[in-house]
């Protein structure tokens, strides 16, 4: 425990699907799955990993040359993989951007995360397949990230770091910036640790957005519920009133064979 760090140093999946990296049971199959994978990074895979960037969450319509323009900003790029459907060539939204130095690629990380491309918010990370030991990839039940829909949420990513579990004790850590300057500056950028307070405040700005959207959900579901009850009441009312109708035809009717029938029993009288 005095070693926890809200990124994970090494890729473990059973600590990943735990909000705070202290589950000792997985709680989906894919982390099952993942423990019992053996991946093996692409070997066709070229190129300087520590490097490299990774992007995610792109526009599908964006191109090589979009990526070239927006992060050429930050330093000379040697190489961009945007990452392709084999069959259909379609872009699969997310690529692999090669620096030609660090500090161009630790700048890039600092400050293209959460950029707007082609009207889409971006995710940039560090490679972490050929960087990141222990590493093993979405498509088998490991990554980091995710979406809640899923119920299968992964931690100790830039994205999504670990929480602090509640029975920690509070510690003096360089990852936080409490040591020496020389020490924490590469350590911050390559950990994503830079931001943490930043995202704090994100994270109740998510809050507060999130328990809006909930009043306005549940306040939508009321009026829902208040339009299906005078909904009800109206066809009530509706049946109501074509039954009097009913009843009121059959009355005249009545009315109007009664005199009908006088009339023919005075004449056989």
């Amino acid at each position: 425990m005095n070693e926890w760090a809200p990124i994970a140093k090494e890729y473990d999946p059973l600590k990943a699907g735990s909000i705070d990296g202290t589950d000792e049971e997985p709680h989906d199959r894919a982390i099952w799955r993942a423990m019992l994978a053996r991946y093996v990074p692409n070997k066709g895979v070229t190129g300087d990993p520590h490097l490299t960037l990774f992007v995610a969450r792109l526009n599908l319509q964006t191109t090589e040359e979009k990526l070239k323009e927006a992060f050429s900003r930050y330093g000379d790029i040697r190489k961009i993989r945007l990452v392709r459907d084999l069959v259909t060539g379609f872009s699969k939204g997310y690529a692999f951007i090669e620096y030609k130095e660090e500090r161009a690629l630790l700048k890039a990380h600092r400050d293209a995360n959460r950029l707007v491309i082609d009207q889409h918010e971006i995710f940039v990370d560090f490679e972490l397949e050929r960087t990141l030991k222990g590493w093993i990839p979405r498509r088998l039940g490991g990554g980091f990230g995710g979406k809640k829909e899923s119920g299968q949420l992964r931690f100790g990513g830039r994205d999504r770091p670990f929480r602090k579990p509640i029975n920690l004790p509070t510690m003096k850590s360089d990852f936080y910036g409490e040591g020496p300057v020389e020490k924490r500056e590469r350590s911050w950028s390559r950990e994503g640790a830079r931001d943490w307070r930043t995202r704090d405040r994100d994270l109740e700005r998510n809050r507060d957005k999130r328990w809006l959207e909930r009043e306005r959900s549940w306040a939508w579901g009321e009026s829902n519920r208040e339009r299906e009850r005078d909904s009800k009441e109206e066809r009530s009312r509706g049946r109501e009133r074509k039954d009097r109708e009913r009843k009121d035809r059959e009355r005249d009717r009545s009315r109007e064979r009664d005199p009908k029938k006088q009339r023919d029993d005075d004449k056989h009288r």
